[in-house]
Parts: C-alpha cells; structure tokens; sequence
C-alpha cells in the first residue's frame, strides 16, 4: 500500500489544533479568580477542585477508547469529536456568566463544560500526537515537541489573556473567542483529507498486550499529571490564599509557568538528537524536584513569578517525550501508546486534593 505524503496544510493544521486546545484547556483554572470570588460564582475552593472531576474521568475515557474508535471511525473522526466537545465546553462557559446570580445552575452548567472540555482533550489531543508522528516518520521526537510546544503556548497565553478581559470587565470573552476559533479549526478539518497510514490504529486491537515498558512510562506519566496540576490548576489559590499574593500576580505566575513549559520545549526540540534526548528526559525530573523547592521558599509576586517559571522548564519536554520515546520503541502501538499515555496524564491531573480551605 502506498502511503499519501501529508501536506503541508495538514501538518500545520494540526500544529495549530494543538495551540488552541491548550488555550482552552487552561481557560477554567486561568478563570480560577472568576470562580472563587465572591464578586464572581462565589464557590469555595473544595467545589472549584470538584469542577475538574468529570474533566478528568472523560480525558481519561477518552484518550483510553481513542485507538479502538480510530480503528471504527477512523482518526479522523476522533479529531473532530475531540473539537465538537471543545466548541461545546467553550460555549457553555461563556453562556454560564449568565447564571452567576443561580450558584446551583452555574455550577452544574461547569460541570457539563469541563467534561466536554475533557473529552475534547483526551480525543484532540491522542489525535493530534498520533497525526504529529506519523506525519514526521524519522522525527517523531521533535515533531511531538513542536506539537506540545504549540499546545504549551496556548496554555501559556489563557491566563495572560484572561487577566485582560477580566480587566475589561469581560471574563467570558475568552471562551467566546475560543469557541469561535474552535468551529473554524473544526470546519477545516472535515474539508481537509487528514489521512494517516492504515497502521496507525492497527495497534489497538492488541492493547491488551501492550509491552511491560509501557508501564514504566505510564507511571512517570501519572506522575508528572500530578505534578503539572499542582503547579497549572493551582498554583492561583495557594499564591493568594497561602502567599497572600495578588490575583493579578497569580495570574502573571501562571502565565510564568506556562510560558516556560512552552520555551523549554521549543529548546529542547532545537537539543533534541538521539544521543541528548534521553540526558533530557532523565535530567528534567531533577530539575522539577529543585523547582518544587524554591515554589516552597516563594514569598512575594515576584519570587512566585521567577519560581513557578523554574517549574514550568523542568516541567516542559517531559511527557512529549514519554509519547514520542514509547512510540519510536513500539511503532506498531502508537495510536494506543498516545491514547494511554493522555489517560494517565489526566489521571494524575485528578490525583491532587482540593481541599486547600481547610
């Protein structure tokens, strides 16, 4: 079987789907400040933490079945459901200032935006790396960095942009716009032919069987989804209830940390060979273990800034590069390596307690 050679519209395309899923997917903790203030929703900061359950449950159902579906549906389809469920989480959201004066109705409105939001994630984003690494045979490693670089960038820009229109007096804007930029990425999609090799998904059908090793990435994987969070979803309560910083400086360290998530894995690309690439996967968690104390030690806004940047380096290349190291071991499990390992991620992303107004 001949294979058709991706253009370079699609590749991209997909580039770009990865900028603007991570800009949605931190568009509910950028927002944290909207949720728990009591000019805002009012929620405490145990129901903030309880909003992101059903994100979790779905990232994970979704990113798990996203193989097994691509064998149905083909890749394709799991692309665009991924980007229906992020049209309708972004929708939802923007649509919720409309009940900020019913706590009830809002809050379960959130809860149906960020189980949208979690299945669009899981699906987009199993898609997308598998897209990026059969789209770049030979350079998987810097092809699935350059994907969550990208997707690191529209997580650094959400809180920048969300200290805007707050600012303007316009929280739900964000969403709004996103949502936009979502159907049009999604109307782009269906027209363009996004074929991948008939392999791709092949590999699902032996999921049961996948290697011992995978397990070991699994777990750094599960891992790193806790550590992530803790500094992502976060890193806005403990600076101002914890560290007495301001909201708006919260938001700057935020930006701080998905900033340097996105700088590091554009380096870390350009470093990239077979010889460095397992130096930086080793060194990174030693990295992350001396971030953790200095966040400890942050004091003021600046400190936080400096702190969660240090962070958000060590946090950067680490599970591209578990998606992209298990796919170049495992070729013919790809599609199912991707679709676990962004389960195991938003597994770890649930594991964090959200109990921090004790």
């Amino acid at each position: 079987m001949v294979l058709r050679v991706p253009r370079q519209a699609e590749v991209r395309l997909i580039y770009v789907i990865g900028l603007v899923q991570g800009l949605a997917l931190v568009t509910f903790p950028a927002a944290s400040s909207i949720f728990t203030s009591p000019h805002g929703f009012g929620f405490s900061a145990s129901r903030y933490g309880m909003m992101f359950i059903p994100q979790v449950i779905l990232a994970i159902l979704a990113s798990s079945l996203g193989p097994r579906l691509a064998r149905r549906w083909t890749l394709k389809r799991v692309l665009l459901a991924g980007l229906s469920a992020d049209f309708l989480a972004m929708t939802l959201l923007a649509l919720s200032r409309l009940l900020q004066e019913f706590p009830g109705a809002a809050y379960i409105t959130l809860l149906v935006a960020t189980g949208a939001l979690g299945f669009g994630f899981g699906a987009t984003v199993m898609a997308a790396n598998t897209y990026a690494e059969k789209f770049s045979p030979g350079r998987e490693d810097r092809a699935v960095l350059v994907l969550n670089a990208l997707l690191g960038a529209g997580t650094a820009l959400a809180p920048l942009f969300v200290a805007i229109v707050v600012a303007l007096g316009a929280w739900w804007l964000l969403p709004l716009v996103v949502a936009v930029t979502v159907a049009i990425l999604l109307f782009i999609s269906a027209k363009d032919p996004l074929e991948a090799s008939a392999g791709d998904a092949a590999g699902a059908s032996s999921s049961k069987r996948l290697p011992r090793r995978f397990w070991l990435y699994a777990a750094a994987v599960l891992l790193y989804g806790i550590v992530e969070t803790l500094n992502g979803n976060w890193s806005g309560p403990y600076l101002t209830g914890e560290r007495g910083v301001s909201a708006q400086g919260a938001s700057f360290a935020l930006t701080a940390f998905w900033a340097m998530v996105t700088i590091g894995r554009i380096l870390f690309a350009a470093l990239s060979s077979k010889t460095t690439v397992r130096w930086i996967y080793i060194g990174l968690p030693v990295l992350l273990i001396v971030a953790f104390q200095v966040i400890s030690h942050a004091a003021g806004e600046t400190s936080a800034i400096v702190a969660f940047g240090f962070a958000g380096l060590g946090c950067s290349a680490f599970f591209p590069l578990c998606i992209s190291l298990s796919g170049e071991e495992f070729p013919r499990f790809a599609a199912v390596m991707s679709g676990e390992m962004v389960a195991f991620y938003q597994a770890g992303y649930g594991v964090p307690p959200s109990e921090l107004d004790r």
